[in-house]
C-alpha cells in the first residue's frame, strides 16, 4: 500500500500513540478517584450529608470502573488466533459495557435510593459543613485534572477526523477514552449538585435540599450511563467505520495500480482503533484465475499493513456490477 494511502485510514491516531495516551488517560482517572472517593467516604460519615453520601458512591463506582476499562484495554489488544481471525477488539467493549453497568448500579441507583430515604427521613441538622466544601474543592481539581488529560487525548483525536471534542468522544471507536470523558464531566457537575444541595441546606435547614442533591446526582449518573451502554452495545452487534475511515479505505484500494474499480466494500468497526475490509473488486488485465487469485492476496496483504486493518476479504467483481464510489 502507498505510505500515503495507509496513512490515509484514519482511526483517530497510530494504534501504539492511541494505545498510550488511552492507557495513561485511566490511570490517571484511577488515582484521582481513589483518591476521591476516601476524602468523600470520610466526609460523607462527619457531615452526615446525603449529597455527599452520593458523591462517595459515584467516586467509589467510577475507581472500581477504571480496573473494567485496564482489563478492556489490555485483553482487546490480544493480537488475532486462528480461532479468533478478526482479533479481540469487540472485548473492549464487552469490559467497558460491565463498567457502564457498574456506573448506573452502584452509581445512580445507590444515590437515588439513599437521596429518596434521606427525603423522608427525619431533618437533619447537619454538621461539619466547612470539610465537606474543602473536600469537594478538592475533588473538583482532581477531577478537573483527569477530565483535562481525557480532553488532551480526544482533542487532536478529533481535529484529525474533522470534528469537534464532543462529537468525538461520542462516535469513537475507543471505548476507554469516552468512559473517563463521561464519568469526568458527570463528576464535576455531581460536584457541583452536591456543594449546592448542601449549601442550601446549611443555609435553610431544610434537609430536603440535601437529599435532593443526592437524586439529582443518582439521576445525572444513571443518564451518563445509559448513553455509555447504548454507545458499547452498537459496537459489540457491529457498527459500520466512520464514512471518512470508509472513503480513505476506499481510496487506498483505487491507488494500487492493479485494482481498476471497487464494487463493493463493507468497512466494520471490530476495536478501538480496528477494522475489517470485506470487498469486492475488479482488477487491471484479464489472467487466468489461479493469478487472480494471488493478486487478490497480495492487494489483502497489503491493506493488513495498516495497523488499523486487522482483518480483510476480497473478491473479484463481477463484469455487469456497478462500481462504488468513495
Amino acid at each position: 500500500m502507498p505510505p500515503e494511502a495507509e496513512a490515509a485510514i484514519p482511526l483517530q491516531q497510530d494504534g501504539g500513540k492511541g494505545e498510550s495516551d488511552s492507557s495513561l488517560t485511566i490511570a490517571i482517572a484511577f488515582g484521582a478517584n481513589l483518591v476521591i472517593a476516601i476524602a468523600k467516604s470520610v466526609a460523607a460519615l462527619l457531615t452526615g450529608s446525603a449529597s455527599m453520601v452520593a458523591e462517595a458512591a459515584h467516586s467509589w463506582a467510577d475507581a472500581g470502573n477504571e480496573v473494567f476499562l485496564v482489563v478492556a484495554d489490555r485483553r482487546s489488544r490480544r493480537p488475532p488466533e486462528p480461532t479468533h481471525p478478526h482479533g479481540f477488539g469487540r472485548e473492549a467493549y464487552v469490559w467497558s459495557l460491565f463498567a457502564a453497568m457498574g456506573l448506573f448500579v452502584a452509581g445512580g441507583a445507590v444515590s437515588i435510593t439513599h437521596g429518596v430515604q434521606e427525603l423522608f427521613a427525619a431533618e437533619s441538622d447537619g454538621g461539619a459543613y466547612i470539610v465537606g466544601y474543602v473536600v469537594l474543592a478538592v475533588s473538583f481539581l482532581l477531577e478537573g485534572t483527569s477530565f483535562l488529560q481525557s480532553v488532551r487525548q480526544a482533542r487532536p483525536e478529533a481535529r484529525s477526523m474533522n470534528r469537534d471534542v464532543i462529537e468525538h468522544v461520542l462516535e469513537t471507536t475507543d471505548p476507554t477514552l469516552r468512559a473517563v470523558f463521561a464519568e469526568d464531566s458527570a463528576a464535576l457537575a455531581g460536584i457541583v449538585l452536591a456543594a449546592l444541595g448542601l449549601a442550601l441546606h446549611q443555609i435553610t435547614g431544610v434537609a430536603a435540599f440535601d437529599a435532593a442533591g443526592s437524586i439529582l446526582v443518582g439521576v445525572l449518573l444513571g443518564g451518563v450511563a445509559l448513553v455509555l451502554i447504548s454507545r458499547n452495545r452498537r459496537f459489540l452487534i457491529g457498527q459500520e467505520a466512520d464514512p471518512q475511515v470508509r472513503m480513505a479505505t476506499m481510496r487506498a484500494l483505487l491507488e494500487m495500480p492493479e485494482v481498476e474499480r471497487v464494487t463493493y466494500l463493507r468497512v466494520e468497526v471490530v476495536g478501538p482503533r480496528m477494522i475489517t475490509v470485506v470487498g469486492d473488486v475488479d482488477l487491471v488485465g484479464d489472467d487466468i484465475e489461479p493469478r487472480v487469485a494471488v493478486r487478490l492476496r497480495e492487494i489483502e496483504a497489503r491493506l493488513t499493513s495498516s495497523p488499523a486493518v486487522v482483518h480483510a476479504v476480497l473478491s473479484l467483481s463481477a463484469p455487469d456490477e456497478p462500481s462504488v464510489t468513495p
